[in-house]
């Protein structure tokens, strides 16, 4: 009879932990759901877009959403729905593109410096005060404009004012584990410093970095839009997100040239925030305590 209860009693205890995943873990699901769709809709592009991005059509012009045009066309007759699935492709790849880049660029830079200690941390974390003492806006709109207009520069503009931030959080997280037991247990052992760093330091460091990359993502294609937006991203027709914007901003009554890139912007900022979140409260140790 006891063992009957026992079995009976796991489900009935175990349901409020569910619950409790559930409802932490909803919000990051969503995210990645959306971001999911966003990856499909980037990649089937070619299959799934209505139009030709690029097709100009002056009898349909300025057309408001309907059936043949379900997000509308804007001033020069193209397709908006077209042009927001094409520019997926552009904005998701620059995005991710430069939060990977800049967090391994950054966290190199950061364990580098801390592991190393002496000059060469103080060379690399003055460097990183430096870049960080202009707000990263401003300084990638001089880098692009200086480097020219296209995808490539801005990304690369991007990069240069991106890692700083993970230069400071990695060279952190080293130092707090630089003195753990198990590195000098690896030191005595005879293991190499780059071994030491790469092998042994850096698996135990990386749970805050991939936060910061996962959470960066949206900022990153933010900022790119802005750029795009100043007329510093891509070159037209080239669809993407920011450059859409601004030529739906002068349009105020065609109101759907602007908000369907606005808001395909807007989701994809917020799934990464989401996902982010969700990522953060997996990896921190005391989320399964509460």
């Amino acid at each position: 009879m006891s063992s009957v209860e026992n079995t009976a009693a796991v489900p009935v205890a175990q349901k409020p932990k569910r619950r409790r995943i559930a409802s932490r873990y909803y919000l990051a699901v969503a995210g990645g759901v959306i971001l999911l769709a966003w990856i499909f809709v980037a990649i089937a592009a070619p299959w799934i877009a209505p139009y030709a991005y690029d097709a100009v059509s002056v009898e349909a012009r300025l057309m408001p959403p309907s059936a043949a045009h379900w997000f509308g066309t804007d001033a020069l007759g193209r397709d908006v729905l077209s042009r927001v699935i094409w520019g997926a492709r552009i904005s998701l790849t620059a995005g991710l593109t430069v939060a990977l880049v800049g967090a391994l660029m950054g966290a190199l830079i950061g364990a580098v410096a801390a592991y190393a200690g002496g000059l060469a941390d103080e060379l690399l974390m003055r460097l990183t005060d430096l870049m960080l003492s202009f707000l990263p806006i401003v300084l990638a709109m001089a880098i692009a404009a200086a480097l020219g207009i296209g995808v490539v520069n801005t990304v690369i503009a991007m990069l240069i004012v991106w890692w700083p931030k993970y230069a400071r959080l990695g060279r952190a997280m080293v130092l707090t584990q630089r003195s753990q037991e198990y590195v000098e247990a690896a030191r005595v052992l005879g293991f190499g410093p780059g071994r030491i760093l790469f092998r042994h330091i850096s698996p135990n460091a990386l749970g805050p970095l991939i936060v910061l990359m996962t959470l960066d993502v949206g900022n990153a294609i933010i900022t790119f839009a802005g750029l795009s937006f100043l007329g510093l991203g891509v070159v037209p027709p080239t669809p993407e997100w920011g450059a859409m914007v601004a030529e739906g901003s002068t349009l105020i009554e065609q109101w759907w040239v602007a908000t369907a890139p606005g808001f395909a912007i807007f989701s994809v900022v917020m799934a990464f925030n989401f996902l982010g979140d969700g990522v953060r409260d997996w990896l921190d140790p005391k989320s399964s305590e509460r």
